[in-house]
C-alpha cells in the first residue's frame, strides 16, 4: 500500500510538471496585435526598451510606417507629427506633438482584453470602446486613468504635473489605491511640487487637437457601422472603416460579400510590391505591411477568393470565433509553400486548413526573391507542393524601414490656470459644483449660501476652485514656443519626471490591496500576458515597488 501511494504521488507530480509548460505556451500563444492606423508627420517606434523609453540608450528607434503592427512592450513617439492607434475592440489612442506612449500591457483575461498604457510625456486622447470584460487604462505620471465602457479622455503629462480631462462618458482616477470618479466636462490635476493635493475642476475649452480627434472618432465610427452590414461577426476588428472609404463590396456566391479597393483591374494581386512590403518582427516573424490606408484588415484577417469577372477579392468569411473568442491575427493572409524547389506563397482562402495544401493553389504560386514578388507560376500536374509552417528569418529581405533618432525629452508646463482656484463642475458652464466642506457635488446655490470663506484643507484630496478660468494653453504651437530640450535645459528648476507605475488591471471587483479586500485586480501585469520574456524590464510586475500604484511618483 505504501509503495502504491508513492507511485501515485509521483504520477501526480509528473502530470503537473507536464501540464505547466503547455499552459504557459497557451498563455503566450494568444498574442494581441494592434495597429498604427494613422501617421501624420514625424512618428517613430521602438519594438522594445528597458525602463524608460526616453532614457534607454540601447532602444532602437525607427520611422513608423502606416499599418505597422504594435505589440506589448513597444513604444510610439511623435516629434512634429501626430499618430492614431486602433485597438481590436474599437478603442483608439491619439498622440499629439512631442508625445511618447508606451504599450505596457496588452493581454487577455477570461476573454476580456487588458490594455494598460503609459504616457511618458506629452498629450494624448483615448477613446474607450470596451466590450464585456475589457479593461483600459492610461498612466501619466501622477495617476492612472481607467476609462469607462464608452468614454473619451485627454491626458497631459508635463514636467510640473499631470491633468486628465473627461470629454465624454465617465472615468476613474486611481492614486495610491484610491479611486476618484470623474464625469464629462470635469478635469483632475496634480502638481509635481504638491503631489498630495489633487484639483478637480471644469475641463478647459477644446483646442485644435481635441477637434481633430473628435472628427477622427466620428468618421471611423460611422464608416465602421456602415461596413458591418457586410460581415457576420459581432466582434469588432480594427480596419473595417477603411474598407468603406477606399473600396466597394459585392456578393460572392457561397461566401457572402467580397471587397476590392477602388481603381484596380482584373489582373491585380493584393501582394504587388506597390501595395506593401515585408517586415520581420522578433515576436511574430515575417509580416506584410500594407502601404494603402486600407492595408490592415485584408492582410491579417479573413481570406482571398478569386471571383470570376472580378479577380482577387477579400472576404471576411469566418470572422468571429464561437463564444466570442478573439479573432486570430495572422502576419499575412497567405500560405507559404515550396513548389519545384522554389519558395513562394498563395493567397489564403477563407476555408484553408492549417498545414494543408492551399485551396487557391490552382491560381498559381507567387515566387518571392528577396523582397520582390514575381508573376504567378502554375503548378504542373503531379508536382509536389509542401506547406512551409515556419518561414526562416533569412527567407526574405525586409523592406526599408529607416532608422530614426530617439525622441527628445522636452520641458513643458501645464497652464497656470490649471492650479488656480476656480469652480469645479460636472460640465462646462454647469451649475453643479464640488463642495469641499460637504465632500460632495451640489447645486452651486447651496455652496453660495454656505460659508463663502471655506477653504479646502492644505492636504485635502480635492481642492476648492474659483470661477475665473483661462483657456487651455495651446500645447500644439511650434516647438520653439512650447518646448525646451532637456539636454540644453539642465538649469531648469523643474525636476526630471520619475518612472511611472500603472495601476493593476481591474478584472473583477475591488483592489487587491484595498481595505475592502477582494482579488479583482491583477498584479504587475495581467494574467494571460501577450508576450512573456520579450517584455522590457520595466514592464515586469516584480520590477515595480508597488502593485497597487496608479502613480509611481515617489513621495
Amino acid at each position: 500500500m505504501k509503495t502504491r501511494s508513492i507511485v501515485l504521488i509521483f504520477a501526480v507530480i509528473l502530470l503537473v510538471s507536464v501540464g505547466l509548460p503547455a499552459r504557459a505556451a497557451a498563455d503566450t500563444s494568444h498574442i494581441r496585435i494592434i495597429r498604427l492606423s494613422l501617421v501624420q508627420g514625424d512618428v517613430r517606434f521602438a519594438s522594445s526598451f528597458h525602463g524608460d523609453s526616453l532614457t534607454d540608450r540601447n532602444a532602437v528607434w525607427q520611422t513608423a510606417p502606416l499599418n505597422m503592427p504594435i505589440r506589448e512592450g513597444s513604444a510610439l513617439a511623435t516629434g512634429t507629427g501626430r499618430a492614431e492607434v486602433e485597438f481590436e475592440n474599437g478603442a483608439m489612442a491619439f498622440l499629439s506633438e512631442n508625445t511618447v506612449l508606451e504599450f505596457y500591457d496588452l493581454s487577455l483575461h477570461d476573454g476580456g482584453k487588458i490594455t494598460r498604457l503609459v504616457l511618458r510625456q506629452g498629450s494624448a486622447i483615448f477613446y474607450v470602446h470596451s466590450q464585456t470584460g475589457d479593461y483600459f487604462s492610461a498612466t501619466g505620471g501622477d495617476f492612472t486613468v481607467e476609462g469607462g465602457e464608452r468614454s473619451r479622455f485627454r491626458l497631459n503629462n508635463f514636467d510640473d504635473g499631470s491633468t486628465v480631462e473627461v470629454e465624454s462618458g465617465q472615468v476613474s482616477v486611481v492614486r495610491d489605491e484610491k479611486s476618484t470618479p470623474l464625469s464629462k466636462g470635469q478635469s483632475l490635476s496634480v502638481r509635481a511640487s504638491d503631489p498630495k493635493n489633487q484639483v478637480i475642476a471644469r475641463a478647459d475649452a477644446t483646442d485644435d487637437f481635441d477637434r481633430w480627434v473628435s472628427g477622427r472618432v466620428d468618421s471611423v465610427v460611422t464608416a465602421t457601422n456602415y461596413t458591418n452590414q457586410y460581415t457576420s461577426t459581432a466582434n469588432y476588428t480594427s480596419g473595417f472603416s477603411d474598407l468603406y472609404t477606399y473600396g466597394s463590396w459585392f456578393p460572392v456566391g457561397g461566401y457572402g460579400y467580397g471587397w476590392r479597393p477602388f481603381g484596380v483591374g482584373l489582373g491585380w494581386c493584393p501582394f504587388d510590391a506597390g501595395f506593401g512590403n515585408w517586415y520581420n518582427d522578433a515576436g511574430f516573424g515575417w509580416s506584410f505591411i500594407g502601404f494603402a490606408p486600407w492595408g490592415w484588415l485584408p492582410y491579417h484577417y479573413g481570406g482571398w477568393i478569386y471571383a470570376p469577372g472580378y479577380g482577387w477579392a477579400w472576404t471576411p468569411n469566418g470572422f468571429g470565433g464561437a463564444g466570442g473568442r478573439p479573432i486570430g491575427y495572422r502576419p499575412v493572409t497567405a500560405v507559404w509553400v515550396n513548389s519545384g524547389g522554389a519558395l513562394g506563397f498563395v493567397p489564403a482562402h477563407p476555408l484553408d486548413k492549417n498545414g494543408k495544401t492551399p485551396m487557391n493553389i490552382s491560381h498559381g504560386v507567387y515566387p518571392v526573391v528577396g523582397n520582390a514578388m514575381a508573376s504567378p507560376v502554375a503548378v504542373a500536374n503531379g508536382e509536389k507542393v509542401s506547406v512551409v509552417k515556419h518561414l526562416p528569418a533569412n527567407a526574405l529581405v525586409a523592406g526599408n524601414v529607416a532608422k530614426a533618432a530617439a525622441p527628445v525629452a522636452v520641458s513643458r508646463t501645464l497652464p497656470t490656470s490649471t492650479f488656480t482656484t476656480r469652480q469645479a463642475g460636472f460640465a462646462r458652464q454647469t451649475s453643479i459644483m464640488y463642495d469641499p466642506a460637504e465632500h460632495r457635488f451640489v447645486n452651486s446655490g447651496q455652496v453660495a449660501g454656505a460659508s463663502t470663506n471655506a477653504v479646502a484643507p492644505a492636504h485635502s484630496n480635492v481642492a476648492k476652485v474659483n470661477e475665473a478660468t483661462a483657456g487651455r494653453a495651446n500645447v500644439n504651437l511650434p516647438a520653439a514656443h512650447t518646448t525646451t530640450s532637456l539636454d540644453t535645459a539642465g538649469h531648469n528648476a523643474v525636476p526630471a519626471r520619475p518612472a511611472m507605475t500603472p495601476a493593476p488591471a481591474r478584472v473583477g471587483g475591488g483592489y487587491s490591496g484595498s481595505s475592502g479586500g477582494g482579488s479583482g485586480w491583477g498584479g504587475g501585469r495581467s494574467a494571460g500576458s501577450s508576450v512573456g520574456s520579450s517584455m522590457p524590464a520595466s514592464s515586469a510586475g516584480s520590477a515595480h515597488p508597488s502593485s497597487g500604484g496608479g502613480g509611481g511618483r515617489p513621495h
